[in-house]
C-alpha cells in the first residue's frame, strides 16, 4: 500500500545489530531526515542498536530528533501451551512479540534475549548445513557488518543465497529454501510467546503482537496471550491495505488492546523514506504508547 500521508510514527524497525542493513547511527540520521518523531529500535532479540542510538546523545525525548523507543522484536514458536488453546505452526506461522519501552539495563531480560540468540545462531547452523547437503555452501558469503551482528536471522543467510546466485532477491531466497516446506528450513528454537510477554512485562514494557492479521479470527489464541499479559496489537503494517488496518482497528479496540504499528524496515529494498511512503501510523498512537508507558501499572497482566 502506498500512503499519501506523510507518516511520522513508526514503531517497528530494525538495524545491522540483529537482521537490517543499516548501522544504528545511519538508521537514526535517515529518520531524522524523513522527519520522524517517533520511532522504536526493535532489532531481534537483542537491545544493542538502541543502546549505541542512545549512547551517541541521540533519541531522548529533549533531542532535536526522532524520540526513540527501546524495542525488542522476539520470535517465539507456537507451542504446546498455544497448541491446547487451538493454535497450530501451520495457521500462525510464529508469534512475533515486540517488546516496546523495555528497559536496556535490565540484566535479567538481558539473560533471556542471550538465549534467544543462542537458539538463532543454532538455528541458523543447521540452516547452513543442510544447504552444505544440497550443493550451496554459503557461509564464507553471510554479510560482514561494520560494528558486527548481535543476533544472527534467516535474512543474513538469504543475502548469502544472493550474493551466490541461488535466489534473485532476499524475498526469493526465503521461497526457495527459508520457510516451511523448503528443503533448507529449520523449526525455529527458543522461547514460547507467553516466556516472552511476561520477560517484556518484567523489564517494564509493553508487550505487543506483530503482523498478525489472522488475529481477529483467533479469538482462543488471543485470549489466551492477553491473559498472559499481551497488551497491544499492530495494528498498522506496511503493505496492509486499508480493509485489514480497519479490522485490525476495530478488534484492538474491542479488546482493549493498545493499537501499534510500523513499517517493520529492514532496508533491503529501498531507503528509509521509500519504506515510509508504504505505512501510516497515526499521531495518536505514539501518544497512547507513550502515556501507557508512563503509567505501567494500568497495563499490568
Amino acid at each position: 500500500m502506498t500512503t499519501p500521508r506523510r507518516n511520522h510514527i513508526d514503531l517497528h524497525t530494525h538495524t545491522a545489530r540483529s537482521d537490517g542493513v543499516l548501522e544504528p547511527a545511519a538508521l537514526y540520521q535517515q529518520m531524522a531526515d524523513w522527519g520522524a518523531t517517533l520511532v522504536a529500535i526493535t532489532d531481534h532479540d537483542t537491545l544493542a542498536g538502541a543502546r549505541e542510538i542512545l549512547g551517541a546523545g541521540v533519541g531522548p525525548p529533549e533531542s532535536s530528533g526522532p524520540r526513540v523507543i527501546v524495542g525488542v522484536e522476539i520470535n517465539t514458536r507456537v507451542d504446546d501451551e498455544i497448541v491446547a488453546v487451538g493454535g497450530s505452526a501451520e495457521r500462525l506461522g510464529e508469534l512475533h512479540m515486540l517488546g516496546l519501552g523495555v528497559d536496556p539495563d535490565d540484566a535479567t531480560f538481558e539473560a533471556t534475549l542471550q538465549r534467544q540468540r543462542g537458539g538463532r545462531e543454532a538455528r541458523i547452523r543447521l540452516t547452513l548445513e543442510r544447504l552444505r547437503e544440497l550443493g550451496m555452501d554459503v557461509e564464507p558469503l553471510l554479510p560482514e557488518v561494520e560494528g558486527g551482528i548481535e543476533s544472527l536471522g534467516r535474512p543474513h543467510v538469504a543475502r548469502a543465497l544472493v550474493s551466490a546466485g541461488h535466489a534473485d532477491s532476499v524475498n526469493d531466497a526465503f521461497a526457495r529454501y527459508l520457510v516451511p516446506g523448503t528443503p533448507a528450513y529449520v523449526r525455529r528454537q527458543g522461547i514460547g510467546p507467553r516466556s516472552a510477554i511476561e520477560a517484556i512485562f518484567d523489564a517494564g514494557g509493553i508487550a505487543s503482537l506483530a503482523h498478525s492479521p489472522w488475529a481477529p479470527d483467533e479469538r482462543r489464541v488471543m485470549d489466551e496471550l492477553m491473559r498472559w499479559g499481551l497488551r497491544g496489537l499492530e495494528v498498522h503494517y506496511h503493505h496492509w491495505d486499508d480493509d485489514v488496518v480497519d479490522r485490525m482497528a476495530t478488534f484492538a479496540q474491542q479488546r482493549g488492546l493498545l493499537a501499534t504499528g510500523g513499517s517493520d524496515y529492514h532496508g533491503d529494498t529501498g531507503d528509509y523514506a521509500a519504506a515510509q511512503a508504504t505505512i501510516y501510523v497515526p499521531d495518536a498512537v505514539g501518544e497512547k504508547l507513550l502515556a501507557a508507558l508512563d503509567a505501567p501499572g494500568i497495563l499490568a497482566p
